[in-house]
């Protein structure tokens, strides 16, 4: 066989193997082991099979296509140069098909760890709960992993994956450390307002809005650019505090507790905001959203944690001008009335009378005489109630954290609904657990 001949032959043989190997790509629901209430949300699920269907029946044309140019088209007489070329390009497509597959895969492949898989199918549900704007936008599916670290991150539904191809789900990372507890709910609800704003384009209008406001003073001007620059993760927070109150902030501080060198770390290039100001911001718009002393308590402690009388002069006076202006830029950030918002106020879309700190508060006495009513109650309320029952010391962590893997279980039950069918909780069953007396003997009695 001449050197021609037997250069497109190997090449076909190798685009026969990458069909093999292709074939090889199955579909999650024929890999994973999952129990069913451990599932994704079955929107979730077909959205990521339409996806990789998609690209593993788009490549294989490509590959049957160039088969047959090179068997029995213009390809049988090319060049071994230009042959190779277009079987390079085949198999770059082939490894961003893989790279699809394992954006998706540590989601789905946790989903089969005994309790964890559990949890997170119920953590997709309060993500969704807690994305969920009716009348405003259509949500996008919704799951959720666990990852080491302290912070959580979000790859948003309908952005451009690598290699391209928009993606069909939100994937949200969640810290490990943070399972479970209220805590976390800090950071999906946040992970989840980055979604929301993205859905609701706010961010363009409110780096307008807040590019108009004319101050003087280098101080102010450079507080005025903070504020813009950081209104990404500023519009995310107020997602969070807007859907689970004190909760947010208490698991922020969980996050930001970090050596006092980095607490007051300022850098105009990182759009997260100097964690020190963050907190102080987040009780701020808390206030606005819902008054209660509780804010100015929090507030309070986060600056005993970290005082300021230890800062340096140039340091202190930055960290003294965003607080000058922060109750103007919270006026101004809760009033933003975007397009997408049907030109209400940010404030008035966010906010629920549910989550004000007295409802919280009362919705957990009752949940006390009547537990069995907590199962009808939306995934991200229930969060908050737990939240506000620990910022409070009415709920114990040990407490805490009985209830929500109770939660949690149920709603991964009820949302698979075969399984809910066969195995649901018996009627008047409690997620409900009441404290260990022996171990809390303080709060033995609420």
């Amino acid at each position: 066989m001449d050197p021609t001949s037997f250069g497109l032959w190997m090449l076909a043989e190798e685009a026969r193997a990458l069909l093999t190997r292709l074939g090889r790509v199955k579909p999650f629901a024929l890999q994973e082991t999952m129990v069913p209430a451990a599932a994704p949300t079955n929107e979730a699920q077909a959205a990521l099979e339409k996806h990789l269907g998609t690209l593993r029946r788009g490549l294989a044309r490509k590959i049957h296509v160039f088969l047959r140019w090179l068997e029995a088209g213009p390809g049988a007489h090319a060049s071994p140069e230009e042959a190779q070329r277009r079987f390079t390009l085949l198999r770059l497509d082939f490894n961003r098909v893989l790279s699809h597959v394992d954006i998706f895969s540590e989601a789905m492949s946790q989903r089969s760890e005994a309790d964890t898989g559990v949890w997170l199918s119920g953590l997709d549900l309060v993500a969704r709960d807690a994305l969920a704007l009716p009348g405003y936008f259509e949500s996008p599916p919704v799951i959720c992993y666990l990852a080491r670290g302290a912070g959580a991150a979000i790859r948003r539904a309908r952005t451009r994956l690598p290699g391209g191809g928009d993606n069909p789900v939100a994937i949200i990372r969640m810290p490990r450390e943070r399972m479970i507890g209220s805590g976390l709910a800090s950071s999906l609800v946040h992970e989840v307002g980055h979604q929301g704003a993205a859905l609701l384009d706010l961010l363009p209008s409110l780096r307008r809005d807040l590019a108009a406001v004319r101050v003087t003073g280098e101080l102010p001007k450079l507080a005025w650019q903070m504020w813009s620059r950081w209104i990404s993760e500023i519009v995310a927070d107020l997602w969070a505090v807007g859907k689970v109150g004190i909760t947010s902030t208490l698991g922020l501080i969980g996050v930001v507790s970090l050596p006092r060198a980095f607490v007051f770390r300022t850098n105009v290039d990182d759009p997260h905001p100097t964690p020190w100001i963050r907190v102080s911001l987040s009780a701020a718009i808390g206030q606005a959203l819902y008054p209660d002393p509780q804010w100015a308590r929090l507030k309070s402690l986060w600056s005993s944690f970290y005082p300021l009388e230890q800062l340096d002069s140039q340091r202190r006076a930055v960290i003294d001008g965003l607080e000058a202006s922060m109750p103007a830029f919270v006026e101004r950030l809760l009033a933003h009335r975007a397009p997408r918002l049907l030109l209400r106020p940010l404030a008035t879309v966010l906010a629920s009378a549910a989550r004000a700190p007295e409802r919280l508060r009362a919705l957990y006495r009752l949940w006390r005489r009547a537990p069995a009513l907590l199962r009808a109650a939306a995934p991200s309320l229930v969060f908050a109630v737990v939240g506000q029952a620990r910022s409070d010391g009415a709920m114990t962590p040990r407490e805490e954290s009985d209830v929500l893997e109770k939660a949690l279980r149920f709603w991964a039950l009820e949302s698979s609904t075969d399984a809910a069918a066969a195995y649901g909780a018996p009627r008047g069953s409690r997620l409900y657990v009441r404290p260990d007396v022996t171990r809390y003997p303080a709060h033995a009695a609420y």
